[in-house]
């Protein structure tokens, strides 16, 4: 049997961290198998569906590298399919029209509540005659005996008695196919295999697997996977912040660390954390999804994007840390490579947004210091120490680590001062902070006269501090 798995998204917002991770076990799925992955948009709200929530699902997609193998497919356009299906069905006398006004349904409902009973519908018009120019939905005729039984590749074995199940609507008053009808004849005829989706999805599949008998058509695998908690335990939503996956890129993390994390959020092999995309392919079993609700944790996501900012080619990492610096404004023509950069500060943030931010002196004049630092580095004592260290840096024929580095040390030498004396007010004069990586490799990235001018920047503040005291 040749897999075809799908994710159906509803593009009535953004692509959440959810919907991703079902996008990816069910990838995952089609991709384990060298089967087909297929990506269809259910639209049929059209109320709430948005051009732009469907660009917000592509973006997301195609930023966490989760192909699709032909054409989006569009439920829109398939309502003559639908009709005909419905059409079909009615004739053979597996669906039928319902006149019920919406009135008597909701007195029903009412009624069988008050009564401690489930609300069903009561099968009303199962069996009457039509009633021409009188408005109608169209419901299933949904088996009245036997159960329904499918095994769940997460929940195992389920079993639902179809006495419990009602007869569905599958056309509203104005003739649009309703979501559980299109679902069934989506997958049907786009050969489906394997359903990956959540578990508040587990009650609607007896009810599609009946119309999928009914149909004659082949029943598929069905997963239902636990939702996902926030750090607090309660279920995942915006007051837990970015629950869109776009949200994370633009909050500096990459997609490889998102894959990474989101299939580990209630998928494990033995205790690996770290997995490459090709060792997922490899590995990846449905059977191996957890029940239990997994628990976001922002501190595991941020290890992991440190990891693979540290372990990646810097050459790919470099890459997404251009459109970072291009997002808030800095323009890194003319300084130093990306690559370079991304060698130097990985260790030090957890995110590309941080990195960024954090290197702005790279690319940016300092034309002001942080406060705290200033107060506490840019004092009359460090005057003579960052004069003496221009000069030697004015005179540098070679501007790389090592010669920064020896001429830091002959400042030192040369005034029996001790590293910090010259390191620190050299580091806040040129990076205009009190935090960077190696003083000489930081340096280096810079060029020569600009350190120089920095330095000279710095030695104006103090004179003028020294005049105001």
């Amino acid at each position: 049997m040749s897999v075809v798995s799908r994710f159906a998204p509803s593009p009535t917002g953004y692509l959440h961290v959810g919907g991703a991770r079902t996008a990816l076990y069910a990838w995952l799925v089609a991709r384990a198998a060298g089967g087909k992955f297929v990506l269809r948009i259910e639209d049929t709200d059209r109320e709430r569906s948005t051009q732009e929530a469907i660009d917000a699902i592509f973006a997301g997609m195609e930023w966490l590298g989760l192909t699709w193998d032909e054409p989006p497919i569009f439920q829109t356009q398939r309502f003559g399919r639908y009709q005909e299906i419905i059409d079909q069905l009615l004739a053979e006398g597996k669906a039928y029209k319902c006149y019920c006004s919406q009135e008597r349904l909701e007195t029903m409902r009412e009624e069988q509540m008050a009564a401690g009973l489930k609300p069903r519908y009561d099968g009303k018009c199962r069996d009457i005659e039509d009633k021409p120019g009188q408005p109608f939905v169209i419901r299933f005729r949904n088996p009245q005996d036997g159960t329904v039984v499918f095994d769940d590749h997460v929940r195992g074995r389920i079993e639902i008695a179809n006495k419990e199940l009602d007869d569905l609507i599958i056309a509203r008053t104005d003739g649009t196919p309703t979501y559980n009808f299109c679902v069934v004849v989506d997958d049907w005829d786009m050969g489906i295999t394997h359903v990956v989706r959540g578990e508040d999805h587990i009650n609607n599949t007896p009810r599609q697997i009946n119309i999928l008998k009914a149909l004659g058509a082949p029943i598929p695998e069905y997963a239902h996977v636990s939702m996902i908690l926030g750090d607090d335990g309660k279920k995942l939503s915006k007051r837990h912040g970015a629950v869109s996956v776009t949200e994370y890129r633009d909050k500096g993390y990459l997609p490889e660390a998102m894959l990474n994390y989101l299939v580990r959020l209630g998928w494990s092999h033995g205790d690996q954390e770290v997995f490459s995309l090709d060792e997922l392919i490899r590995l990846f079993k449905l059977s191996d999804i957890n029940k239990a609700a997994s628990a976001f944790n922002t501190e595991k996501l941020n290890w992991l994007n440190q990891h693979y900012m540290k372990t990646l080619p810097a050459e790919k990492v470099a890459a997404a840390l251009a459109w970072h610096f291009a997002e808030i404004g800095v323009n890194t023509e003319g300084g130093p490579a990306l690559v370079d950069v991304v060698k130097l500060q990985a260790d030090r943030v957890k995110t590309l947004r941080e990195m960024a931010e954090i290197s702005r002196y790279f690319f940016e004049e300092v034309t002001e210091f942080e406060a705290q630092a200033a107060k506490k580095h840019l004092r009359p004592v460090a005057g003579e120490p960052l004069a003496d260290v221009q000069q030697r840096f004015a005179q540098l024929t070679q501007w790389n680590a090592e010669a920064i580095h020896q001429a830091i040390q002959d400042t030192c030498a040369a005034l029996d001062v001790g590293m910090g004396k010259v390191g620190m007010p050299l580091r806040v004069a040129v990076t205009g902070g009190g935090n960077s990586p190696s003083l000489d490799e930081t340096l280096a990235m810079i060029p020569q006269q600009q350190v120089v001018e920095r330095i000279g920047l710095a030695l104006t503040f103090i004179k003028a501090r020294e005049e105001n005291a």
